[in-house]
């Protein structure tokens, strides 16, 4: 008889994967009398948890499995340029999947590629995994002995190996900047407010204006949540018609280049009238007319420094935990003054 998998016991109940999961690990987003009817089935047919890792744990494939939440994002493919590049040095294959920020997908990539086809993860947590906090799935990965390096978005909750920007401080320090080069109304732009990476850049901000001696203004602070990029220019268009900024940060690359777009039609010079800075260092950001100033994440090292912790964990070179803090530079191209 074939193993009972966690697909098997949501199809017999009608249910989502993610249900399951969160049936199996007692969680309290579930309704009590759904957890016992899946725990009762998965234990009389003796379900167990699709990772063969135990006894595959002295097994080497040599593979290292990259889960990404986006393939839409600059960032994530220069992180992947640095974790292969450092990966074939070292003579690791790896095998890269896209979770579509779904954490049903993220799930599942865990579970196929837990069966002894990698011997550990980089990832960063998809955005539904985050907003949850549904982490269990990569407890039971690491219980298992198979070793995760989360980048950029991490779970607190999670022992691991840890990589992330200095978010906060890339924030303040361009707030500083900006008013070194005499701009007083400075906004911010936010894609990402629901994530601690877009939480920690809004905390930045906010001490940056404080630490420049400037009022903080609410009304200079946008959160665009769960909006497709193409419609962030006529969300901007009113709120910087609005406001009349003469300066603002975004937390990702679409976001300035749509605020560009509507500053334009509205009439103002860029830069003399307004400075647009953003989070990343893309393509988008040497290609955008004009040429886009950006806070740079360093993706290519962090996915370096992401692979050589991952290799030198599995090759029995570090005991402890760390937590690698990569540090932004900012990259003064056309679109501030």
């Amino acid at each position: 008889m074939n193993k009972l998998t966690i697909k098997d016991i949501a199809k017999k109940f009608n249910v989502s994967i993610s249900t399951v999961s969160k049936a199996l690990n007692d969680s309290y987003e579930i309704s009590d009398a759904t957890k016992e009817k899946i725990q009762k089935y998965a234990k009389e047919n003796n379900y167990k948890p699709n990772f063969n890792a135990l006894s595959l744990k002295n097994r080497s494939t040599k593979t290292i499995g990259i889960i990404l939440p986006t393939m839409l994002n600059y960032f994530f493919a220069q992180v992947f340029n640095g974790i292969e590049k450092t990966a074939l040095e070292r003579g690791y294959k790896v095998i890269t999947c896209i979770s579509n920020e779904s954490y049903d997908k993220e799930l599942e990539i865990i579970e196929m590629l837990s069966n002894g086809s990698i011997d550990g993860f980089i990832l960063s947590m998809s955005k539904e995994t985050e907003i949850n906090a549904n982490f269990s799935h990569f407890q039971e990965t690491i219980e298992n002995g198979i070793p995760i390096v989360m980048f950029d978005r991490v779970a607190s909750a999670i022992e691991c190996d840890k990589i992330i920007t200095d978010d906060f401080n890339g924030a303040l320090n361009t707030v500083e900047h900006l008013y070194k080069s005499g701009h007083r109304k400075i906004g911010f732009v936010s894609t990402l407010s629901n994530l601690h990476i877009g939480q920690q850049r809004f905390l930045g901000y906010k001490k940056g204006i404080e630490t420049v001696g400037l009022p903080f203004n609410e009304e200079y602070v946008i959160n665009i949540i769960d909006t497709d990029y193409k419609k962030y220019e006529e969300i901007l268009s009113p709120f910087l018609k609005k406001n009349k900024l003469d300066s603002i940060i975004t937390t990702g690359e679409s976001a300035a280049v749509a605020s560009m777009k509507a500053a334009l039609k509205l009439g103002y010079q860029i830069p003399k009238d307004m400075s647009v800075i953003a989070f990343s260092n893309g393509i988008l950001a040497r290609h955008s007319s004009p040429k886009m100033t950006t806070i740079s994440q360093h993706g290519e090292l962090m996915g370096e420094t992401a692979a050589t912790i991952l290799i030198d964990r599995l090759e029995n070179k570090l005991t402890d935990f760390t937590k690698k803090v990569i540090k932004t530079d900012l990259v003064i191209r056309d679109s501030s003054k």
